[in-house]
């Protein structure tokens, strides 16, 4: 049987539906595909975040005259993504959607999936959507049973990853296949460059331009002098915005006190809400939010408590948490019941909510391409196809102890336009002043001497880099002539105002982040002690408790009776008694440990 993808001719060229990445990148798979002297397997194509690389894939089995087509996910989420965008009873179908084919037939999709589909299904399929992780090892009942000829050309979405081992063993099992790798950034977290010569790349300049993401500012952090000590050393050292930098460009534990230690969290937390409420008052959309990247899940716990102390809506999602907990603050996000959303690389590849407008970088970063993955959570455009519309604008902000503008530097292998943006964003260039499918967490390693704590900063000022000049300068006219904003408005010298915190908002963020607290430490203790937090091996008692779920309860007691309270009475507790409980945090959890596991 013909494939459509053979004997159909998809209304690509002139089709206004059809973005100009798409386009362009669709003829660059021609070009390749139909030249006999292109003998390099495999090819790559880079789409920023929004320009439409999911409907490119859809695009590209067209390009090769494919037979019979194998389309790889990540994860299960994008896999779902992409099986919709081929399936013809779904109406927003890509065909359907943008017009590529005047009614059927259409190619035939088939997802794989756990055991819901047969080899029958596939044989009748010119197009098979998966996962990785169903095509995985070298005894996977797919790789085993289909010949080597079955698919003539392999799309992995998130291309990246596929230098991984498991994505090597699927393209050795399909030698004659083409290889096509779809990424927004060609490099992978473990700083491996996507396989495969980049074959079209669509700079990230031109997708501003054109309205396929928003426009982007960073806002850094500068204090004029900041004072820290090491807790070896009771001695406070004072240094300079030059030595702050310096230092976080040097000393790992430095950045990790900037992105942790309440002093500079707090001024991180600040300038995210200034930048969010100064969004949502320009633009007059109160559905813009905050995305926060976090360390861990103890990180996510003091981030999400320093937004709540200020009054803000937050959640978080992390893999420790059950699937329901973390649909139920997903779903708040979708209902805009939240202000800021807090991760640890958990709203990665795929995700997809445009009202995420501020990007507050409370991470450390070591290689370019989880940053990226970071940034992109903010990029989405709102309103499609407007650059200049006031809604479509994303802020990054970060200090400038945590070493971010770094990242910058691997960007030298995009294009020159894509350099000349990204020069323009981040120059670190500013004023004296007067931060999955594959998560990862950082838990620092501490060395005795080499902690530190940073005490204070002074006159923190947010340096403002804007990417086109000119646009932003008759902006701020604009907003100044309406009287908006005072006529002597300086965006490059805008001194950090804190948010006020009030004692009772503090102290109830306080208590509603003991929780998080006391659960964080329970999973810690048997992660450490090797004890399947699921099990019932420590309820003596047979009342069907897990193992976390025991050992925590013991943690409350201890914490309920350091301060002379019951179970019903945490709602009571107040802010003296909840300093006590932070001060006597480590004895409590001993004591409970000892409760439990009877000194063993």
């Amino acid at each position: 049987m013909t494939s459509p993808f053979q004997n159909r001719q998809p209304n690509i060229g002139g089709n206004r539906t059809i973005r100009t990445p798409q386009r362009e990148a669709y003829q660059a798979l021609v070009d390749y595909a139909s030249n006999p002297e292109e003998t390099e397997r495999e090819v790559g194509i880079v789409l920023p975040v929004g320009c439409g690389k999911s409907g490119t894939i859809t695009l590209a089995p067209f390009a090769f005259r494919s037979n019979r087509t194998l389309v790889v996910a990540p994860g299960l989420a994008i896999a779902g993504q992409l099986a919709a965008d081929f399936n013809p009873s779904n109406t927003s179908m890509f065909y359907q959607k943008c017009q590529v084919l005047a009614g059927g037939p259409y190619p035939e999709p088939v997802e794989i999936r756990g055991t819901t589909v047969n080899r029958a299904d596939l044989d009748e399929a010119q197009v098979v959507i998966t996962n990785i992780q169903q095509l995985q090892g070298e005894a996977n009942r797919w790789l085993q049973s289909l010949p080597a000829d079955y698919f003539d050309l392999i799309l992995f979405d998130e291309g990246h990853h596929s230098v991984a081992e498991s994505w090597a063993t699927l393209k050795a099992r399909f030698p004659d296949a083409r290889i096509v790798n779809f990424s927004a950034t060609p490099m992978r977290a473990d700083g491996q460059i996507m396989a495969g010569r980049v074959l079209y790349s669509y700079p990230i300049f031109r997708a501003i331009q054109e309205g396929y993401v928003k426009r982007l500012k960073a806002v850094q952090l500068n204090p004029r002098t900041l004072r820290y000590v090491r807790r070896d050393n009771t001695q406070e050292i004072e240094v300079s915005l030059a030595e702050v930098r310096r230092l976080g460009e040097t000393d790992a534990d430095f950045r990790r006190s900037i992105v942790t230690s309440t002093e500079t969290l707090n001024t991180i937390v600040d300038a995210s809400i200034r930048e969010l409420d100064r969004l949502r008052a320009e633009t007059g959309e109160a559905r813009l939010k905050i995305i926060a990247s976090a360390l861990n899940f103890e990180h996510c716990r003091q981030i999400v408590e320093a937004y709540s102390a200020r009054n803000r809506r937050a959640g978080y999602v992390h893999s420790r948490e059950d699937g329901a907990a973390n649909q139920r603050v997903m779903q708040q996000l979708e209902n805009h019941q939240l202000d800021v959303i807090v991760q640890v690389r958990k709203l990665g590849e795929g995700f997809d909510h445009p009202f995420l407008a501020v990007a507050a970088v409370f991470s450390i970063f070591s290689n370019l391409s989880p940053f990226v993955q970071f940034v992109g959570r903010i990029m989405r455009v709102i309103v499609q196809n407007a650059p200049q519309h006031v809604v479509n604008q994303g802020v990054v902000v970060f200090h400038a102890g945590a070493n971010i503008a770094r990242q910058w530097g691997d960007f030298q292998q995009y294009s020159e336009a894509d350099q000349a943006y990204f020069d323009q964003l981040l120059p670190l260039e500013g004023l004296d002043p007067g931060d999955p499918q594959n998560e990862r967490e950082v838990v620092p390693v501490l060395r005795a001497g080499d902690e530190m704590e940073v005490r204070a900063q002074s006159e923190v000022q947010l340096e403002e880099i804007h990417l086109l000049e000119a646009d932003e300068a008759a902006a701020i006219r604009l907003l100044q002539d309406r009287g908006i904003i005072p006529g002597d408005f300086d965006p490059a010298r805008q001194a950090l105002q804190p948010v006020p915190v009030t004692r009772v908002a503090q102290r109830q963020a306080m208590r509603d982040g003991l929780d998080m607290r006391v659960r964080t430490e329970a999973a810690r203790v048997l992660n450490q002690r090797g004890i399947n937090p699921a099990g019932r091996d420590l309820d003596r008692q047979r009342l069907g408790r897990d193992n976390l779920i025991v050992l925590k309860a013991a943690i409350d007691r201890q914490v309920n009776g350091t301060v002379g309270r019951t179970s019903r009475q945490r709602h009571e507790f107040t802010r003296p008694e909840l300093d006590q409980i932070e001060a006597s945090f480590a004895t409590i959890v001993a004591a409970a440990v000892q409760e439990v596991f009877n000194g063993n």
